[in-house]
């Protein structure tokens, strides 16, 4: 038992739990934190971001990277509401993350001192749980709760508020190892378990979608026993992409708004949809009158409230993913379905994803990417038509390399998110691919690469528009392109360049793979700069409230519009 200020116990707290990175930005009500960080600078690596905002997204790739709790520090007012995005980020796509946050002290709340916000009232329907500490003895206990929710359960982000005079105020500290978190296994029902071997067994046309859960949970060998058992055709939504093996034969790409015509006909004619770790959002399911109308449905999630929220689930099994397939996996026979799957792998055959290759696209960029790494690279990617080619065109054959804003859509998400990664991965090669109107929100942070020589590459596909608002303006806004269009003299590559990384304007394919090539063995951070058309479109596309079957191309759209 020693005697130690809240600061202190702050850091002995993180100690405690293993942390050994935070990603932040100083202020006022923060300063005795940063004091104390300052005296421990061998213990903690502190990246400085250009922004709040920044942190949280890098605490939250490093997070999805590693699968540790990511942190991240901001001071009172707009230091904590500038993280908010961030977290809300996280909590969409179910991400452990704590945000230490501090306030002004005790005696200032509710007076509209200066710099002051209810960060917790704020952020409150965005976090799984959020603390304000008044009081120094109640600290250690809280920070070591809110690493606990963090990675119990559903993963989810935590915040704890911390005013300043409780930063300062000193009180008795006894370190405690935290104890093991074990997944929970108590919950999963024999009846549902018995339930769903019973349907696999049943099935004619089985057919399996797999969504982030499947990620968080660590489930790769489970699933890919599960699915061997199964013997059906597997899709993925965009957050559960590596979870299963991209490469495999039995692998027919992701399902939905911009899904494979593959998976969307699958799934439209099977007898059984087994959902693993989804929450059947309405990018997935198109019309849900619709969707999957042939089949009986079965859940699997470790969340009792997605279990019929979006869509009615035939029977399911609740718990961890992990945990749940094992179960599954011990007494399930070996199934055969093999006309079900020749057919469906024709579909595979006769609606391959395209693109036209005679002019540098984000697709032929993607694909470049792919064929040059492997599929070992760790993507990230910000929101809109480059995301979509990224989770298309790169084939993920392991869970936490492809890291994406899925709920929530953040544009601004992914350089940040890049930096946590490479940070928490420094062996993987880690690419950003963004789009110029993302790049654009938050490139500030390309300093913090810089600063730390931190060697992200960032690969910008450069259409001069917001692309994927274009395209809907396109499509359903009779091409009223209502300010989604850059007419501006910024040169990206100066930008860069000014910025301390290496930067190439590339107009060509050989030019990318060229360029990309460099960049590989740069050890620095390097911007790419790729001038494509401004009219490419992402393709498939199912039309807003249509079912997913009705997926169509560019080519099926050319012959409608004849």
């Amino acid at each position: 038992m020693k005697q130690l200020t809240g600061s202190q116990i702050v850091l002995e707290c993180l100690k405690e739990q293993g942390v050994d990175t935070v990603f932040g930005y100083p202020g006022g009500a923060i300063l005795n934190i940063y004091d104390e960080l300052y005296k421990q600078q061998d213990c903690f690596n502190h990246i400085l971001t250009g922004h709040e905002q920044g942190a949280s997204h890098a605490a939250d790739g490093y997070a999805r990277s590693t699968g540790k709790v990511g942190v991240c520090f901001a001071t009172s007012g707009p230091g904590a509401t500038n993280i908010v995005t961030g977290i809300a980020t996280a909590y969409m796509d179910s991400i452990p993350m704590v945000a230490i946050t501090c306030n002004v002290g005790v005696n200032l709340l509710g007076k509209d001192s200066f710099q002051e916000v209810d960060i917790t009232g704020i952020t409150l329907p965005i976090t799984k749980h959020n603390f304000i500490v008044k009081n120094v003895e109640d600290l250690a206990d809280t920070i070591r709760r809110a690493f606990r929710i963090a990675q119990t359960g559903r993963k989810g982000p935590v915040l704890i508020d911390i005013p300043k005079d409780v930063t300062a105020a000193v009180t008795n500290y006894k370190e405690h190892k935290p104890k093991e978190i074990k997944r929970k296994i108590d919950n999963i029902k024999e009846m549902d378990i018995r339930q769903a071997i019973e349907l696999i067994e049943s099935s004619k046309k089985p057919f399996i979608l797999v969504g982030g859960g499947a990620v968080l949970s660590d489930a790769s060998e489970e699933l890919r026993e599960f699915v061997e058992k199964v013997h059906a055709p597997v899709a993925d939504t965009l957050m559960g992409k590596g979870a299963f093996d991209g490469t495999d034969a039995l692998y027919t790409g992701m399902l939905g708004m911009h899904g494979t015509k593959t998976s969307n006909l699958g799934v439209s004619a099977c007898d059984l949809l087994i959902a693993i770790g989804t929450r059947f959002s309405d990018r997935v399911l198109g019309n849900p009158d619709s969707f999957a109308k042939n089949a009986k449905i079965l859940q699997i999630d470790i969340d009792p409230a997605e279990i019929n929220k979006n869509i009615m689930a035939h029977t399911h099994i609740i718990g961890d993913i992990k945990a749940v397939l094992t179960m599954v996996n011990r007494r399930l026979g070996q199934q055969n379905h093999n006309t079900w799957v020749k057919n469906v792998m024709v579909d595979k055959v006769n609606y391959p994803l395209t693109y036209d290759k005679s002019k540098l696209s984000g697709p032929q960029i993607v694909e470049a990417i792919y064929n040059r790494t492997k599929g070992d690279a760790v993507i990230v990617t910000e929101v809109g038509q480059h995301q979509m080619w990224a989770a298309q065109f790169y084939q993920y054959k392991k869970p936490r390399t492809f890291l994406t804003s899925g709920g929530l859509g953040t544009m601004g998400y992914g350089l940040g998110a890049s930096i946590g990664a490479k940070v928490g991965s420094p062996e993987k090669t880690v690419i950003n691919i963004a789009g110029d109107g993302c790049f654009r929100m938050n490139l500030n942070e390309l300093a913090t690469a810089t600063r730390y020589n931190i060697p992200i590459i960032e690969v910008i596909i450069n259409n001069s528009v917001l692309g994927m608002v274009r395209q809907w303006q396109n499509l359903f806004y009779s091409e009223h392109y209502s300010y989604t269009t850059f007419e501006d003299p910024v040169d990206f590559v100066k930008v860069a360049e000014g910025m301390g990384a290496l930067a190439k304007r590339v107009t060509t394919l050989e030019e990318f793979e060229f360029a990309f090539e460099e960049a590989l063995e740069a050890g620095r951070p390097v911007v790419l700069d790729c001038h494509v058309d401004l009219d490419d479109k992402v393709w498939p596309m199912v039309n807003p409230g249509a079912a997913i079957q009705e997926a169509y191309t560019k080519e099926d759209l050319e012959k409608t519009t004849k």
